[in-house]
C-alpha cells in the first residue's frame, strides 16, 4: 500500500488541470476588481468583521464601489451585519448576482446559504479523517464563490479572514500576489503576539501587508463623550508595522452593526469618524503602494 510521500504530483487524479480551470475562471471573474484587500488577524474575538463591514461603509461613503466576501465558511458574520441573511446568491449569464446592502455594498457570505445556527459539513470519504479533507474542502468553496460570483466593477473587495495564523500562506495563494493585507489587533500582549506571528506568516509571501489597525484602543462612553482605558496595562509588544487607525470600543456602532444597519446613517460618533479616517489612511496607502510599483 502506497503512503502519502510515495504519491507522484496529483495521483492521477487530475485535481492540478481542476484547479488550474477554476483558478482561470476566478481570474476572470475578478478582472475588473481594482484592489482585494484581506482584512485578517490571525486571533479571533478582535472585532475583525465588525472592523470589516465599518470600513467597507467609510469607503463607500467616500465614493467607492465596495463588495465584501466573507471567507469565514463556518462562522459567517457578514451576512448579519449586512442584513442579508435572507438573501440567496442568484444564478446570471456571468455568475451568481451579489446581493446588496441598502446603501449599495454588496456581500457575498455562507450566512445568507447555510441559515443559524446550521453549520456547513466537511464530509470525509474514511470515517473519522474529516481533518484530512477539510483545508481542500474549504478553499475549493472559497475559489468557487471567488470565480463563480459576478463582481463586476469594484474599487475595493474586502475579503473577511477568518481566524488561524497557519492558514495565511493559504489565502494569500488564493486570493494572487496583488492582494493587500489589513491586520486587526486589540491592545493586548496576547492579541499583539498572534498579529505578530501573523505578520511573519505572510512574509514568507509575495503579498503586501499595508500596517494594521488597533481595534477597542478604549471604550466611548456615549454618556461623557470621551473614550476610557478598556484594558489596564499598553501592550509592551510591537509590530514593526504601520498603524492605520485605532478605534476605540463604540457600543452604540456595534449595535448598529449587530443590527445590519447602514453606518453612515447613524449619529456621527467620535468612533465613527475614527473609522473614516482609517479608511482614508487605508486608500492613501494603496495610492501610494501603486505609485511605487508603477515608477520600477
Amino acid at each position: 500500500m502506497k503512503g502519502y510521500y510515495d504519491i507522484v504530483g496529483d495521483g492521477g487524479s487530475n485535481v492540478l488541470e481542476q484547479v488550474d480551470a477554476q483558478q482561470q475562471s476566478l481570474d476572470r471573474s475578478l478582472a475588473e476588481v481594482q484592489n482585494v484587500l484581506a482584512i485578517g488577524s490571525g486571533k479571533g474575538g478582535v472585532g475583525k468583521s465588525t472592523m470589516t463591514m465599518q470600513l467597507a461603509c467609510a469607503l463607500r461613503e467616500m465614493g467607492y464601489a465596495v463588495s465584501i466576501l466573507d471567507a469565514d465558511l463556518n462562522g459567517p458574520c457578514q451576512s448579519r451585519l449586512a442584513g442579508l441573511r435572507d438573501q440567496m446568491l442568484i444564478p446570471g449569464d456571468n455568475g451568481a448576482s451579489v446581493p446588496t446592502t441598502r446603501n449599495g455594498i454588496g456581500v457575498v457570505s455562507m450566512g445568507t446559504l447555510i441559515p443559524e445556527p446550521s453549520t456547513l459539513d466537511f464530509e470525509s470519504v474514511a470515517p473519522g479523517s474529516t481533518h484530512t479533507w477539510r483545508a481542500t474542502k474549504e478553499f475549493t468553496i472559497l475559489r468557487e464563490l471567488l470565480a463563480g460570483t459576478d463582481w463586476g466593477k469594484l474599487d475595493f473587495l474586502l475579503v473577511d479572514l477568518p481566524p488561524g495564523v497557519e492558514r495565511f500562506v493559504q489565502y494569500a495563494e488564493l486570493l494572487g500576489p496583488s492582494a493587500v493585507f489589513v491586520l486587526v489587533t486589540i491592545p493586548s500582549d496576547m492579541s499583539k503576539g498572534v498579529v505578530a506571528r501573523s505578520i511573519e506568516a505572510l512574509g514568507r509571501t509575495s503579498n503586501t501587508v499595508l500596517g494594521y489597525i488597533e481595534n477597542m484602543d478604549g471604550y466611548y462612553c456615549v454618556d461623557c463623550g470621551q473614550v476610557k482605558p478598556l484594558f489596564p496595562v499598553r501592550s509592551s509588544v510591537e509590530l514593526n508595522l504601520p498603524q492605520l487607525g485605532s478605534v476605540p470600543f463604540d457600543p452604540e456602532l456595534a449595535a448598529q452593526c449587530d443590527d445590519g444597519h447602514v453606518l453612515a446613517d447613524t449619529s456621527l460618533s467620535a468612533s465613527w469618524n475614527l473609522v473614516q479616517r482609517t479608511a482614508l489612511e487605508i486608500c492613501e496607502r494603496i495610492t501610494e503602494l501603486a505609485s511605487c510599483e508603477e515608477t520600477r
